[in-house]
């Protein structure tokens, strides 16, 4: 069993370096590939009696004395008088899948797309395996992800920097690449979920979520553009907005927005418990909308604040958001669980950009199984209280899930 399962490891690592690949083999992939699929098949006297006389020295018998650690039952065996014992409800597949509490399955996630106006796409390295897409290729890449179950999509676009300004009023053109993209998509898609981001980071040219003065954030005059973009949106065949931006009072402004304008079901997907974190990088890089001075603290939230997002939930609740998120989304379960046990609302987690490229990294170098970890970060989402996953993983882990008969 070992030697041929060396000699399969071999014979595939001969083949990725003829085809220009040189993969890292690590001890965990050999670890991996040499393990026996059953274990030890011997069988074992469970009376364990006399398995120590060949030791040499003298070995402590848990079954000895007045008080023993270890019982024996009527067979002899070696007992421990518990009665409760959890692993008999893990004990086969068919076992732990009828007990489970949480499942997911791609109507769960939405996909992270990132598009800009060019004849090709562009590689972003930070992020392995994920592109900024031509529109056509965005098509293409929608396409895939509905074979495998994936209905819901988010759109991030990089703007060219000609068309940046500090009110961003390119968020807002009809001909902009967003319209143009939601409405591409709904001809081929109609079925589809399209999300947009709202925001003015991408059209700034000071690289902030908000109109700036003197350094500051104005949250106000902000709200105001926003209203414009959510509008634009919605006319281009939008059917969840997202605010992304953490401006004070902007879902109320954007429900009115929509509602006066007849969009009363266009949905309001509201980053609620935004964190000032440092996970975002990566996508900054897909985008190239770094903050152009300073830092985003004054109005996304302090990681070292858990309570606080209850407060912007509640905010939000009242102001007529629809679904909730939490962003980043594994170092904040801790949120989401806050979230989900104190509102009714559906709970959104964003798998962010940072926590995608961690682990691509260890993938990369064979520490990580990547989709035995996938899997289980998805999961952990889950069972913290998330209905809903953002994850740039969407439509890996939906094909995953497939061949898993999931």
């Amino acid at each position: 069993m070992r030697f041929s399962n060396g000699i399969l490891l071999i014979s595939h690592l001969l083949l990725d370096t003829a085809c220009g690949f040189t993969p890292r083999v690590s001890p965990y992939m050999y670890r991996r590939s040499t393990q026996m699929a059953e274990g030890n098949s011997e069988p074992i006297d469970r009376t364990l009696v006399g398995i120590d006389d060949q030791l040499g020295y003298e070995a402590f018998d848990p079954t000895a004395g007045d008080s023993p650690a270890v019982s024996r039952n009527n067979k002899g065996e070696v007992w421990i008088k518990q009665r409760a014992r959890p692993r008999r409800n893990r004990k086969s597949v068919a076992m732990r899948n009828m007990v489970r509490e949480n499942i997911i399955t791609p109507a769960n996630f939405i996909y992270p797309l990132f598009i800009h106006d060019g004849d090709t796409n562009f590689a972003i390295e930070s992020m392995p395996g994920c592109e900024r897409h031509t529109l056509t290729s965005m098509l293409s890449e929608i396409r895939e992800s509905w074979s495998y179950g994936v209905r819901t999509f988010i759109l991030f676009p990089k703007i060219p920097d000609e068309l940046k300004t500090n009110l961003a009023s390119e968020c807002y053109n009809p001909e902009g690449i967003i319209p143009r993209a939601l409405r591409m998509i709904k001809e081929e898609f109609p079925d589809s979920i399209l999300c947009t981001d709202v925001a003015l980071d991408p059209y700034s040219d000071q690289g902030h979520d908000g109109a700036v003065e003197d350094g500051k954030i104005l949250n106000d005059v902000t709200i105001t553009q926003l209203c414009k973009q959510v509008v634009c949106q919605a006319r281009a065949g939008a059917d969840v907005v997202a605010p992304s931006d953490m401006m004070d009072g902007r879902v109320g402004a954007i429900r009115d927005a929509l509602d006066s304008e007849g969009f009363t079901d266009v949905s309001i997907l509201a980053y609620t418990a935004k964190y000032a974190s440092a996970y975002y990088g990566p996508f900054r890089d897909a985008l190239d909308s770094h903050p152009g001075f300073g830092d985003k603290k004054t109005y996304q939230q302090n990681p070292a604040n858990g309570a606080e997002a209850l407060i912007e939930a509640r905010l939000d609740e009242a102001e007529g958001a629809d679904m909730l998120m939490v962003k980043p989304g594994m170092p904040y379960l801790d949120v989401i669980r806050r979230l989900k046990d104190n509102s009714n609302l559906p709970i959104a987690a964003y798998h962010v950009s940072g926590e995608y490229a961690m682990i691509k990294a260890a993938v990369e170098r064979g520490w990580l199984d990547e989709k035995d970890v996938v899997l289980e970060s998805l999961m952990c989402f889950k069972r913290a209280g998330a209905d809903i996953i953002l994850t740039y993983y969407a439509k890996q882990a939906a094909k995953w899930l497939t061949e898993d008969g999931l």
